[in-house]
């Protein structure tokens, strides 16, 4: 393994952590590894802290691939909970409203679902990594500004039902770059003439990589000992 000319590496992202932290602790453990005071890491495609599954770490020269591994099409397991919203569309933030779910079907959760394949437009999260006038959204929510973001066009593949057990439903979708299952999720459930948050999401797949590719933050020391490190002086 040669980390300085470029190595892509695939992690399982635990819940609560940040891409960035998870980035942070690859990066010691290879520098640290190697005996250098820095190499560069990056991952392809951020996860929400509240999220878990596949992520692409790059590093060295492999940085330059990050754009190209994230325009990959991704998939997603996620856990929706009908008839309430919060401000974050998952469970970062409390509730902040109720809606009934007594009116809603199995029927019409597929029906409904079957009208967000395809080309559609979206708003993204305030709660999210977008910028604002050089400034994350997520900045500006978390004090308490008013945050407007623009629509954006994406593509959804695939939208299955996996569970159904109203007012809790779970669905598998399959889509492009710049997709936010917290804002698919906040849409369901305005289509169902309700409301909805995530309650879980899994990241099962980027391009071909699956979860099962994946290795487990905690087994990475182990792992990084048992490798032959090639070392190129720059």
């Amino acid at each position: 393994m040669n980390f300085k000319e470029g190595e892509v590496l695939y992690f399982d992202k635990p819940l609560r952590w940040t891409s960035f932290a998870l980035v942070n602790k690859i990066r010691y453990h290879i520098s640290r590894k190697l005996g250098v005071k820095k190499i560069k890491v990056g991952h392809a495609g951020t996860l929400d802290p509240l999220a878990t599954g596949v992520m692409i770490i790059c590093t060295g020269k492999a940085t330059k691939r990050i754009e190209e591994l994230q325009y990959q099409t991704k998939e997603y397991i996620a856990t929706l909970q009908l008839g309430a919203t919060t401000p974050s569309f998952d469970l970062e933030k409390e509730i902040d409203a109720t809606y009934p779910t007594e009116h809603i079907t199995r029927e019409m959760v597929e029906e409904t679902l079957k009208k967000f394949t395809g080309t559609i437009e979206q708003i993204p999260p305030a709660f999210s990594a977008c910028k604002v006038d050089g400034k994350r959204a997520y900045d500006l929510a978390r004090k308490g500004d008013n945050v407007e973001l623009k629509p954006k066009t994406l593509v959804i593949d695939e939208i299955e039902l996996l569970e159904c057990n109203l007012p809790v439903i779970k669905i598998r979708v399959v889509c492009s770059k710049g997709t936010y299952i917290r804002a698919l999720a906040r849409d369901i459930g305005e289509a169902l003439q309700s409301g909805a948050h995530l309650t879980g999401l899994i990241r099962t797949r980027v391009g071909e990589v699956r979860l099962e590719d994946c290795m487990q933050v905690d087994q990475f020391e182990e792992w990084l000992e048992k490798q032959e490190i090639e070392v190129t002086n720059d």
